[in-house]
């Protein structure tokens, strides 16, 4: 095996050196193509649902591992970022390089039927790396819908390895791949300039396919509105207005009619034998369960680790996270994602983002936790810093949502949309600061844009299965050592001392009494019920415009923090926080000032 870009040798390579060591594997083939040419879908069908996710070594950039049968022999099939061609343009395409450059004994290169010309720049750009190759003709039923046909024998004899068509959404050509790949072949290597690579697709194409006329029909209509300019932007927010109301809804209805239930006639009883088994007090049952509201567990404010350290993540979270992800895996796969990101696109570009973010941030505003994990959608670090610390400062969770317009709205709409316009103009602002200052670039929107599809229910609920085990590896256990933390520092006094060392700038920047240090500094574990502690202070309407303002922008809740930790690091995380703080004194401080003007 060849060592990588970066390496030079395989004894070198962390990652070669890992790949092989693992047992029972003859060797590995590699899965590669253009974006959004139906890898993943192949993916699926070639390995079944046992497959491994993990980050390229020294980058952010994942990629899936599987198990792929040949015979008597079993090969790691490796699913390459996509890329559109080996001069690398980004992080993704530059991993797909390095993982290339490793060797394999066979590269399945997927090229999508309906843009062949496209497609076929990649492809010999890797059989020009003399390694055994066969080309997959994925999304060929489509092609034939567009009146575009391929001779496939014809494209075999051009390019010298296998050619087989597939319809991976269906199956329909997997066995033929499985047959094919044993035939893989290498070419003779002849280094082209990308000139010439050109000219030699224009050949090729003209010799293989055929193109007759079609009628554009509704579903052809339906996708050219979709990515249009007006009305576009108007079927997005319809999208969007129907996505974000099903997953509120879907979460809702989970929460109140299922998980509630459940913890209610189970879970509360078992941890009321335990606390009194503790006695009620002392620092254990401080920690495992928490504090006795009016003597009583509350699941969502005791703050023990097993009363709101299971709760919230299990019954509060989790809802909105598994709802989201059933919405985005049927935005998927019928085709409408990357067309919301082109609308979304121009506007995002000017805060260091492209398209894709808006599903994470349109996800923070149903709960901020799977809105920070949706960030991995973006390609660089960069982008998902941005995101993330946007995200945690100025998109409030539908919980912090319906606290707010419930203490505010008996004052008056006025108020409430207060509150909403700064934290959009906070977005925006800080957007544009982050972009300037952050060094880097956001990278093009390079997006295909492929045909709509009826979506198929086996794999929506392989991805919705991983997806939501992804969520209960990752975030909950770190779910339960935050809340672990944030007991012990209650309990030792330390959160009293921070308390007592931001009351002046309470008082002196943002106009409000010392003690609503304490609600505001509470919302680190649970910001919507912090909202509800600052009721009792008989705080001016405008004052409570600040502090709901300062406490939405401020740390974010205990489970936001420890996905964050997780998504940045620590270092990046320590850098969101301090862009938090200030951003949070900045807006506060601007409106209490405002409203001393108006007084």
């Amino acid at each position: 095996m060849k060592g990588c870009a970066c390496c030079q040798t395989k004894e070198s390579c962390p990652f070669a050196s890992a790949m092989e060591g693992k047992a029972g594997y003859k060797g590995r083939i590699l899965l590669m193509g253009n974006p959004n040419v139906g890898k993943s879908a192949i993916f699926s069908r070639l390995t079944g649902v046992h497959a491994l996710s993990s980050n390229y070594p020294g980058t952010t950039v994942g990629f899936t591992e599987g198990r792929l049968q040949l015979g008597k022999a079993a090969y790691r099939l490796i699913d390459v970022p996509g890329a559109y061609t080996l001069e690398p343009t980004n992080e993704a395409e530059e991993v797909a390089c390095r993982i290339l450059d490793e060797g394999a004994d066979a590269v399945i290169v997927v090229l999508d039927a309906t843009a062949l010309e496209r497609s076929l720049f990649l492809a010999l750009q890797i059989l020009e790396k003399g390694l055994p190759t066969v080309l997959v003709l994925n999304m060929s039923d489509e092609a034939r819908h567009k009146g575009i046909e391929i001779d496939e024998k014809a494209l075999e004899r051009e390019v010298g390895v296998p050619v087989v068509s597939t319809v991976a959404v269906s199956g329909v050509g997997i066995k033929e791949l499985l047959r094919a790949i044993g035939e893989a072949r290498i070419v003779i290597p002849h280094h082209s300039s990308n000139e010439e690579r050109w000219q030699r697709i224009g050949e090729i194409v003209s010799r293989v396919q055929r193109i007759s006329h079609r009628h554009h029909t509704f579903k052809d209509r339906i996708e050219d509105i979709s990515v249009h300019p007006l009305w576009g932007g108007i079927l997005g927010a319809f999208v969007l207005a129907i996505s974000f109301l099903s997953i509120r809804y879907i979460g809702e209805g989970l929460i109140n009619y299922v998980l509630d239930p459940i913890f209610d006639a189970f879970w509360l009883p078992l941890l009321e034998r335990i606390s009194t088994a503790l006695g009620g007090e002392g620092l254990l049952h401080s920690l495992l369960i928490g504090s006795l509201i009016e003597g009583r567990i509350d699941l969502e404010q005791s703050f023990g680790v097993l009363s709101t350290g299971v709760y919230v993540p299990i019954v509060m979270v989790f809802p909105y996270v598994l709802a989201f992800y059933a919405a985005l895996s049927i935005l998927e796969d019928i085709g409408y994602l990357p067309r919301l990101a082109v609308i979304f696109d121009a506007l995002l570009h000017k805060l260091g983002l492209h398209g894709y973010a808006i599903v994470p941030n349109l996800l923070g505003l149903g709960c901020n936790v799977p809105g920070i994990m949706a960030t991995r959608v973006l390609e660089s670090e960069r982008e998902r810093f941005i995101a993330s610390t946007l995200i945690s400062v100025a998109v409030p969770c539908a919980g912090l949502q319906a606290m707010i317009l419930g203490t505010l709205g008996t004052y008056g709409l006025k108020y409430v949309l207060t509150v909403y316009g700064t934290l959009f103009a906070a977005w925006l602002i800080l957007g544009r600061i982050l972009h300037a200052a952050l060094p880097g670039y956001s990278p093009e929107l390079i997006v295909e844009i492929p045909p709509y599809r009826l979506p198929r229910l086996r794999g929506f609920t392989t991805k919705l299965f991983f997806r939501a085990k992804e969520f209960f590896t990752d975030a909950i256990p770190l779910v339960f050592v935050g809340i672990l933390i944030a007991g012990l520092l209650y309990e030792s006094g330390i959160i009293n001392v921070l308390t007592g060392a931001a009351a002046p700038i309470f008082d002196g920047v943002l106009g409000l009494p010392p003690e609503t240090a304490g609600p505001i500094l509470l919302g680190f574990l649970r910001k919507d019920v912090a909202v509800g502690f600052l009721l009792p202070l008989g705080l001016e309407p405008h004052q409570l415009v600040v502090a709901s303002v300062t406490l939405s922008m401020t740390f974010p809740c205990i489970a936001t923090f420890v996905v964050l930790l997780k998504e940045l690091g620590v270092k990046r995380l320590l850098e969101a926080l301090a862009i938090m703080i200030i951003a949070a004194l900045a807006a506060g401080g601007t409106l209490n000032f405002l409203f001393s003007l108006a007084r």
